[in-house]
């Protein structure tokens, strides 16, 4: 599965206090079993003091395989353990999908 490469590329490149990753392709206009759309929500001590385009590239970086092919959207949440502390463990919900067509499942 897909969703698990990325949950162990995500874990070697940057030990994460806390990982998340959840296929979100079910809210989009693709076939069933589809895995093209995800959402990442990662706590790590690696993003100290980064900005977050910079943690959201060592993102990119570490999926990039993943990025070049069968992965189509990826929605990042990236924070440090002081921010997830702040946000009580709380990312935004996905909203729903617009396609190009505007027609999602």
């Amino acid at each position: 599965m897909l969703q698990e490469v990325i949950e162990t590329k995500l874990h070697e490149a940057f030990n994460p206090l806390y990982l998340w990753v959840e296929n979100e392709s079910y809210m989009h206009n693709v076939p069933p079993g589809s895995e093209s759309h995800f959402k990442v929500v990662i706590v790590s001590e690696e993003f100290e003091g980064l900005r977050l385009i910079q943690r959201h590239r060592k993102v990119n970086m570490a999926l990039s395989e993943e990025l070049a092919g069968k992965v189509h959207a990826l929605s990042i949440h990236t924070l440090t353990q002081s921010e997830w502390a702040r946000e009580q463990g709380n990312v935004p919900k996905t909203p729903g999908c617009l396609g190009g067509d505007k027609n999602c499942a």
